[in-house]
């Protein structure tokens, strides 16, 4: 009987003991200025932030549309084949490279095929299908041509897989080029089918 007795008093104090650490555990964690708590919490609800965050990139390199773009900016406006390109920004980054974003609009009745503004380099157009890859940059000062970014494997630093543009509608465009020197504030910009329009580099 006393052996009993002499164990489940053990297993009372011990019983005793392992609530008393949890309640010193929680108590703990409240005082701690929420940060473990935080942590936990806020595991499940930063992945979906992150995801969001990874979304808004892989939309930004397909349609173009670079946050702190003022669409009702007109730094240079041309047109072709029906078509109304609307450069919105022109902005020279700190990493040396210069992009352009605008948007283009289709003001004849007609659905508008955008396979043209790839160009006519037939590795970079058949990479990137229904682009802007074939714009260009011209340095007229310094007396150079400047293409658009691309990767080692020819794909390019732009907009991607525009879909025919139907008309009345528009889409954003962006192009990403190396920069020219910091001497140069304005170049002309080309891209197949529009006119030529002179820009200026901001930044």
């Amino acid at each position: 009987m006393s052996i009993r007795r002499s164990t489940k008093s053990r297993r009372a104090v011990a019983a005793v003991s392992l609530t008393a650490a949890l309640a010193l555990a929680i108590s703990g964690c409240g005082t701690d200025g929420g940060g473990k708590t935080n942590d936990v919490g806020s595991s499940p609800s930063s992945a979906p932030s992150k995801s969001s965050d990874e979304n808004k990139e892989a939309k930004q390199e397909d349609t173009a549309a670079g946050d702190n773009v003022d669409p009702n900016v007109k730094l240079a406006e041309v047109k072709g084949d029906g078509l109304t390109l609307v450069i919105n920004q022109v902005k020279r980054d700190s990493g040396g490279f210069v992009t352009v974003q605008g948007q283009i609009k289709n003001e004849s009745g007609e659905t508008r095929n955008t396979s043209t503004w790839a160009g006519t380099e037939s590795t970079v157009s058949s990479r990137n299908p229904n682009s802007v890859a074939g714009a260009t940059l011209v340095d007229k000062t310094g007396k150079k041509r400047y293409y658009v970014l691309r990767d080692t494997e020819d794909r390019c630093l732009c907009t991607t897989s525009i879909p025919p543009l139907l008309a009345g509608r528009t889409t954003p465009v962006f192009m990403q080029f190396p920069a020219p020197p910091s001497t140069t504030t304005e170049v002309d910009f080309t891209l197949p089918s529009f006119a030529t329009a002179s820009l200026k580099i901001s930044g």
